[in-house]
């Protein structure tokens, strides 16, 4: 079994099979998913320091935050782009 992995930035990888979304962090109801998340230590900050621009949800639950966009991470998933130079 080959599992892909996600350059999500900062040499941090996901499991490509377990992402179900894939969200900007900007819209109340991501924010209000984020709070919630933290309450149950499930949120996983890999942004490094930098502003979140994606949030990545996971079957099991887990919220992921990253410095990438969701346009690029999406660029990442279907092998379009390349996967260094994440830490703009």
């Amino acid at each position: 079994m080959n599992m892909k992995l996600l350059n999500v930035g900062f040499g941090n990888y996901v499991s490509a099979e377990r992402i179900v979304t894939v969200a900007s962090p900007d819209s109340e109801p991501i924010k209000r998913l984020v709070r919630d998340s933290k309450d149950y230590a499930r949120v996983v900050d890999v942004s490094c320091g930098k502003r979140t621009r994606a949030v990545i949800v996971t079957d099991s639950e887990h919220v992921i935050l990253s410095a990438l966009s969701p346009e690029r991470l999406a660029m990442r998933l279907e092998g379009r782009e390349p996967e260094e130079n994440d830490e703009d």
